[in-house]
């Protein structure tokens, strides 16, 4: 039987009508797609909780899934206005679920302060383009969540803010020098959450047009010297998805085959969905 996501977009409708303006989908429709593409016959439906009024599914509703994914969101959590709020109260309603459930970025920081932990802005600044270095600790050494990642690797990434207080039932699984919470397993009444703080569901080609629209942050963070250095940047990334080849772009850029082969760039989902989602599936009787 096909397996069914339900895939919890973190972005106001705003901004995510913003980004299918400039990338062709909403976020949710491209994390959506990236399941498809590793589980070609799944079934993903799309919430909407930062909407007033949005028809989100029940207890029983979130039970009937196989698997729910939180994307990243444009949102501050500890903004704590009502679109946010939504958001920590379905979370809490995905662990009482007992669905298993994966996050990025944003999705990790829900599922934190879901948890009873507290997300802030990192003293060390943003992290943007590419989370470097990237550590499995020991818990996540032999964790499958990150199982076939290097000792060290790196991944799309794009966060000012942080899990800065980690909640009971919080294992952290991956670190680098600007998050100590790079990838985590909180486990809340019996459900368990799986997230990183980094975006394994991001291409190259729709990081460009992410950091194509924040060109400013760019330059006025200090991350490139003009807005040409920017554009030339996201350039030099659209050419690199459309032509993993370029060999000179990689260099230049410190990107590897852990960033460039989608297989292995989105291997922290595949892990969910082969390691929680279809052994999850069969024991809870949905073989």
């Amino acid at each position: 039987m096909a397996l069914r996501f339900l895939v919890i977009e973190g972005n106001t409708q705003g901004a995510r009508q913003a980004h299918r303006e400039a990338y062709g989908l909403m976020p949710s429709e491209s994390y959506a797609a990236v399941l498809q593409d590793i589980e070609p016959d799944a079934i993903c439906d799309l919430a909407f909780p930062a909407d007033e009024g949005a028809n989100l599914p029940d207890a029983a509703g979130l039970e009937s899934y196989d698997g729910i994914v939180l994307t990243g969101s444009h949102l501050n959590i500890y903004d704590r206005t009502p679109d946010i709020l939504r958001q920590i109260d379905l979370m809490r309603a995905v662990y009482a679920s007992r669905t298993p459930s994966f996050g990025s970025c944003w999705g990790l920081q829900v599922a934190a302060v879901a948890a009873d932990g507290d997300v802030r802005q990192n003293p060390a600044g943003r992290e943007i383009g590419f989370a470097r270095r990237l550590m499995p600790t020991e818990a996540g050494a032999s964790h499958p969540l990150l199982a076939g990642r290097p000792a060290v690797y790196d991944a799309p990434a794009i966060h000012l803010d942080m899990v800065t207080t980690v909640p009971a039932g919080c294992t952290i699984l991956a670190s680098n020098a600007v998050s100590p919470v790079q990838a985590a397993e909180i486990t809340v009444n019996g459900g368990t959450f799986w997230g990183v703080q980094y975006h394994p569901e991001f291409s190259l080609g729709e990081l460009a047009v992410i950091l194509g629209r924040r060109s400013k942050i760019l330059v006025d963070e200090g991350f490139c010297r003009t807005p040409d250095d920017a554009a030339s940047y996201v350039a030099d990334l659209t050419a690199l998805h459309k032509n993993r080849d370029r060999f000179d772009l990689a260099w230049r850029h410190g990107l590897d085959t852990e960033v460039l082969e989608s297989e292995r760039r989105t291997r922290e989902i595949g892990n969910f969905i082969a390691h929680r989602v279809r052994p999850e599936k069969s024991a809870r009787g949905r073989a």
